[in-house]
Order: C-alpha cells, then structure tokens, then sequence
C-alpha cells in the first residue's frame, strides 16, 4: 500500500527549481501511506512522488517511480495485484524479463504490452499513474470498485492528481474555491460522492474508470461497470457452493505477502467467514484484532472472541473507554473533505491496534453491498410491499396530506408514521434515498443561510441516488438498489473510511469478498436468495453454513456502531458544544447560529432524535478547522 501524486509542467510554472520542493512536500504529506521509502521523478513535462509501504519484494529495487524496461514509462502505483504472480509467468512465456519481484514491474510491462486493455486483466486494489515519455501523455486509473482512492486537479491549465487530496494542497496553483452542490451532497449522504469533492477545481476519478491527459485534454472512459440483468438459475446449493469456493480462492491470493499479516474480527458472518479460511490456508494462529466499547449495547467483542476461539486464532481487543474527544480531531484530520460515518472511529482504533501485530490485514467488506445485508434493505422490502397494495394516484394524494397531519403531533409514533407515509408516497427509487438521507430536509431548510441557500435552492442531492437507480442493469427493485449501493455508499463511504483509517496507521487493508469474480457472480444471484424474507444474506450463510455457528450466523447485525448520542451528551458534549456554537465558526458562514443552538439544546433535553444532524455538522466544522479556517481568514466562502 503506497501513496502517490505529481503534476504537469506547463508554461505557467516555470519555476523549474522549485518543482522538487513542491513534490517533496507533496510526499511528506502523505509519509503515513508509505513510511517505507519515498522518491521523485522529472523530466521536462512532468513531476512525480511516490510513498513506499513495502510489502511484495522488500528491496530497494521494488522502489517507485519505476522506469519500464524500455525506458519509455515511468510508474507510480498504490495497491496490489493479487495474480501478479500469474501475469508475470504468461508475460515470461513471451520472452520479458524481469528485474523485481513486485507486482509493479508486472503492471508497469503489462501496461506496456497491452495499454489500457491490461485493466481488464488485472485481479486487485489499485490506483495508478503512468508517464508515456514519447507520447508526453500522462494515464490514470483506478480499481473496480475503488478500493484506492485517485483525485486530480484541473482548472487554467494546470492538472495535478494524488491518492489524498491533501498531496495537492502544496501546489500554490492550487485553486481550492468550495463547491456548494457538494457541501448539501455531505449532509445528505455523510460523505461527498464520486466524481465530486468539496472543492469546484478537484475531482476523484471514478472506480473503474482511466483517465489520459496531455495537461490540456482529458479523456475519461469507463472500462467496468457491474450488471444484475442474467439471475442465475441454478439451484440455491450450487450457487452457495461456487460462492465458497470463489471466496476461499479470494482469501488465498490476499494472503500472499512478505510482511506479517492478520485480519480484522468483528464476529459477524463476513469477517468471521474470511477468517475461517484464512484458518485454512495459514500453518500459524491467524492474528485476529477487534474494537469494542464500554457499552453492552455497542460491544461485539464477545462474538469475535467466540469465533476467535473456534479457529485458535492469536487474538487480541481494544475497548473504546474515553478521550475520544481527544482523538476525534486529529483522526478526522485524515478525511480532506468532510466525512461524518461515525464508524471511522472504532476503524482508526482497530487499525492502530492491528498495525501493532500486522502490516496486512484483511477484512469483510463488500458482504452487505453484495448479498443484502443491511437492515435498510429489509426495511425498504416491506415499504415496497405496502406500496404495490395501494394504487400510485391514492399514494401520491392522500398520503402526504397524512403524513403533514401527523407531522404536526410531538410523538414518536405519528412521527414514525410520518415519515413511512412519506416514502410510500414517492417511486421506489426515490423512497431509497429518503429514508437513507442523514439530514432531515425540513431541518436543512431551517438551518442553511446567505450564499449557499440560494446557490443549492433548486439542487436535489437525490438525484445521484435516482441516476444509479436508473442506470442498473437489473430486473428488479433489489438489484437495482445493490447496485446504486455499490456505486455510491460503497466507494464514498465505507471504502474511504477503512483506506483512511488504516493507512492512517499504514495498515494495508485487503476484502475478499470485494474481488470482482465474487461481486460479479453475486450480481448473478437471484434478489430471493440474498434476501430471503427477514433473512439478509441467507446465499452467504447457507455458503458458511458448514463452518460457522448457527448463533454466528443468525446473531441480530449490529455492524461498527458508535454510542453517537451517549457521545454527544456526555464526552464530546464540551467539545462539541465549543465547535457547533462558536460566532467564528465555518457553520456560521452556512447556517443559522440560533437554529444550531436550537438543535444542540434540543438533543440535550433528549425532547428529540436530532443526533445524525449534529455529527454531521460537528464533522463538517471539525473539517473546516482543519483545512480551511486559515485559508478563508476565519470566513469560509
């Protein structure tokens, strides 16, 4: 796992001499991805860096920016390519010789070979940069599923791109204006979705996406894309024992590595099932790490202990007990743009605690966006079937009518009911992005004031949820939401929150079960088989169904949850109080000091469940703290 950036020379940074500064400063930034080794490359054109986490080839060789065989392409890579191993031995058959033992030098000859066909071939986690020297072309791509992350620059002629956009900071080109559509896309969704980021000028490129610029055009072309449109019609047997299998082989090749390698335990189905045929495929103990909090309600560590026990593995816990204050700053620093998904906590602790026994570590995401595991899921199944009861034109006209009655009454039955009468109301489609909205509208439109009121008046985040919805190639509604899932909340959320948080600790994280041959073969498993009447992921149990536990597999999921509100009452209470409340503050820039004050009294009365809305602006100005407070002066637009 690596971390790498650069730029283009063009005539309007003429300062040669201070392009090896920039780039120098550009990699310090980002040490933390790659405290190993770290390197510059230029040429006339071009300027590159890149952050070494040695894990394939521990020697000096293995080193980036790495220059082709034929001296034509220079390489920066941060990932890791699973069947390099497989690549390599076709690519010797055609008579290449190789220098290293890394994957890099197989990509870099593969892309050498193949150009950006050789995506297609390639079995792993990855961003990557390539330098064409004759062409004087700069090509950028990323992953399937963006695992790794990839942003770049470009505004008046100047691109630039790093794996963090706090690498692009140094650039004093940089045009870092904030982009308001954005700022209403992080409080609905809790993170900034692909291609946004915060900022106007910068982007991420998207997963399975390659990107090729000259410094002044740019092409961008989609080379993978996820269908759901062939359901397999084999038996729920069959599927489950292929599913296995292609699991076990997912596990294999994540477990190749030189350096020592564990794996992240929750107790839940996913990470228990990766251990278990890590447990199968390692001669030693696997060493295992869970978090945990001092709150029954909260705490997992009794399962994870329960399956560690089960496969002998060298286990060890962390209990989340206090100064989370303390540490929520300078954990959130790691997010460049606002990010609220509580779990970066426990994920930041669980990976420190990891990196003390690892430098690999493999985890169980993908398993919920990929079999229906989310309770969400369920929850919109049984909306969709009371929906299907009542006829569209009786849904539309008499259920918000409902819904704004009830509205009107102080009590958490009518206003459950309110909320249900308002989904039903609308198309599946937008149903799923209401009730998975983390900011009440009528709470975002009592709050937000001056500048971005009015610039986001007429913007509906939901339209990025409805945009994936229509653009699955699915037959039903499930699929189509797995899907919308997998694009979005995926890659923006849960994928950003264990790289950050993990190279935050420079821990490489590796998912079996987001290998795109098992993603692929569970977009071909019939919805019925995922999600089997309140059962979530019932093909995966029945896959595990021989190795796990009963009580493991069907145990209530309860995922990295925080005690977010106890948090907010209690040992963030000062420090949030100080942040929300401030007259200087970026919040006040955007929203109603006095509605802020409202909610925060109101969530300490305990009168009202407004505890998503606060993080979320808790997160926001922890943010601003960070990145733009000096920038903007003490104003934020």
């Amino acid at each position: 796992m690596c971390g790498l950036a650069g730029f283009l020379r063009t005539p309007s940074t003429p300062d040669r001499a201070a392009h090896k500064d920039w780039l120098a400063r550009m990699g310090e930034s980002i040490r933390h991805r790659g405290p190993d080794a770290g390197a510059i490359w230029t040429d006339d054109e071009v300027g590159l860096v890149h952050r070494r986490l040695s894990i394939i080839d521990l020697s000096e060789a293995g080193n980036q920016p790495m220059v082709s065989a034929s001296g034509r392409y220079v390489i920066v890579f941060n990932g890791e390519i699973y069947n390099f191993q497989e690549l390599r031995e076709h690519l010797c058959r055609e008579g290449h010789v190789f220098r290293t033992g890394t994957d890099t030098e197989v990509l870099l000859t593969l892309y050498e070979t193949m150009g950006p066909e050789c995506l297609g071939q390639l079995n792993g986690m990855f961003a990557i940069a390539v330098w064409d020297k004759t062409a004087s072309s700069l090509f950028l791509a990323r992953d399937r599923l963006g695992k790794k992350p990839l942003y770049f620059y470009h505004n008046a002629g100047h691109f630039a791109f790093a794996s963090e956009i706090k690498a692009l900071l140094p650039l004093p080109f940089l045009n870092t204006e904030l982009r308001h559509d954005a700022i209403k896309d992080f409080f609905a969704y809790q993170y900034v979705p692909d291609p946004k980021t915060i900022y106007r000028n910068i982007y991420k490129l998207p997963p399975g996406h390659w990107l090729e610029t000259d410094g002044v055009k740019v092409q961008q072309a989609q080379y993978w894309d996820l269908a759901f449109d062939n359901p397999s019609s084999r038996s729920a047997d069959s599927l489950a024992e292929e599913l296995y299998a292609l699991i076990d082989d997912a596990v294999r090749l994540r477990m190749v590595s030189d350096v020592p390698l564990g794996a992240f335990l929750s107790g839940g189905v996913d990470s228990s099932a990766v251990v278990g045929l890590m447990a199968g495929h390692s001669q030693r103990p696997v060493t295992t790490c869970s978090i945990g909090f001092d709150s029954r309600h909260f705490d997992e560590v009794v399962w994870a202990q329960k399956v560690a026990n089960q496969f002998g593995t060298d286990h060890h816990e962390f209990t989340v007990k206090e100064n989370v204050a303390g540490s929520l700053g300078k954990i959130s620093r790691y997010f460049d743009e606002p990010f609220a998904d509580p779990s970066f906590v426990p994920t930041y602790f669980v990976s420190q605690l990891a990196r003390q026994k690892v430098t690999v570590a493999l985890a169980g995401d993908g398993g919920d966006e990929n079999f229906a595991g989310y309770s969400k899921y369920r929850t919109d199944q049984i909306e969709n079937q009371i929906r299907s009861l009542v006829p569209g034109g009786i849904r539309r006209s008499l259920f918000p009518l409902l819904a704004r009655m009830l509205g009107q009454m102080d009590n958490t039955p009518a206003k459950k009911a309110n909320s249900l009468l308002g989904t039903l109301a609308t198309e599946p489609d937008q149903a799923f992005y209401t009730s998975n909205c983390f900011f009440r509208p009528e709470i975002w439109n009592s709050l937000v004031s001056g500048e971005l009121a009015r610039e986001t008046k007429d913007y509906d985040p939901g339209e990025i949820t409805r945009h994936h919805y229509r653009q699955a190639k699915a037959e039903d509604h499930l699929s189509r939401i797995l899907y919308t899932d997998i694009k979005t909340y995926l890659p923006g959320d849960i994928l950003v929150k264990v790289d950050r948080m993990s190279m935050a600790n420079s821990l490489e994280t590796r998912a079996p079960l987001l290998d795109y041959r098992v993603v692929e073969f569970a977009a071909n498993i019939p919805s019925r088989l995922k999600l089997h009447g309140k059962d979530k992921k019932h093909i995966l149990k029945k896959a595990f169904s021989g190795m796990l536990p009963q009580d493991v597999l069907y145990r209530k999921k309860m995922g990295f949850s925080v005690p977010l509100a106890q948090w907010l009452r209690c040992e963030l209470r000062e420090m949030a109080e100080s942040l929300l409340l401030a007259p200087d503050s970026g919040l006040s820039n955007l929203f109603d000091p006095a509605g802020i004050r409202r909610l925060w009294e109101l969530h300490q009365s305990g009168r009202d469940n407004v505890t998503q809305e606060l993080w979320s602006l808790l997160a926001f100005e922890l943010w601003w703290q960070s990145y733009q407070k000096d920038q903007a002066g003490g104003g934020l637009l």
